[in-house]
């Protein structure tokens, strides 16, 4: 379940009108958000260890396939440039991230996820997967009405994910089981912030149950 912060921060947001469910739409894609080696292996700058994230999102990509619905992935990744000069102003709050270079190993995807060729791939310089990239426009284009994110950090990239998609007009489904963080604590208020103001944390039975249930071929 998704963390609780006591009687009077539920009583509080309960008052403020936070966590009402999203509608679920019958066209919906799925967001792979960085599940990259330099964010799933604990041996990168950047990494931790996210077997159990990155298994329940291949279980959900192949899930997805059975429905045929679009499956996006993100990856961050920088030119030598971008890495080593100013450019990029992120980098100097998290200068670990420079590590994340164009053709290193640390930007290439999870090899223990299902990627295909027809899959699209969205190279990101920020946290968001819609920020600075064309995803708002592919998922138009497609005629998407819902986003599934999975992917790291949940306190980063998937939860500025989450918020840029529902403000470019999606609503937002996010499997618990599929995202993963560095730490605990952030992991889990990040998910308290998704489904209090963002969109639905959902367990993977939901969101296997949702997507086997979509009618027809999408």
């Amino acid at each position: 379940m998704t963390a609780h912060y006591g009687p009077r921060t539920d009583s509080v947001y309960e008052r403020a009108g936070f966590g009402a469910p999203v509608s679920r739409g019958a066209r919906p894609a799925l967001v792979i958000v960085d599940l990259t080696r330099g964010f799933t292996e604990p041996g990168f700058p950047t990494g931790s260890d996210l077997t159990e994230a990155v298994a329940a999102t291949a279980q959900l990509i192949e899930a997805a396939r059975d429905a045929h619905l679009p499956v996006i992935f993100t990856a961050i990744s920088y030119s030598p440039a971008e890495a080593d000069g100013r450019s990029v102003t992120w980098l100097d709050k998290a200068p670990g991230m420079r590590a994340l270079r164009e053709g290193s190993d640390a930007v290439a995807l999870d090899p223990r996820l299902p990627y295909r060729d027809g899959d699209v791939l969205i190279v990101k310089k920020g946290a968001s997967a819609f920020f600075g990239t064309s995803l708002a426009a592919q998922l138009t284009a497609l005629g998407r009405d819902t986003v599934l994110v999975c992917g790291a950090t949940t306190s980063g990239c998937v939860r500025a994910t989450a918020v840029d998609a529902v403000q470019s007009g999606f609503p937002v489904l996010v499997p618990r089981d599929a995202v993963g963080d560095r730490a605990q604590g952030p992991h889990d208020a990040a998910l308290f912030d998704i489904q209090a103001k963002y969109g639905d944390v959902i367990d993977q039975c939901d969101a296997l149950t949702y997507l086997a249930k979509l009618p027809g071929t999408l």
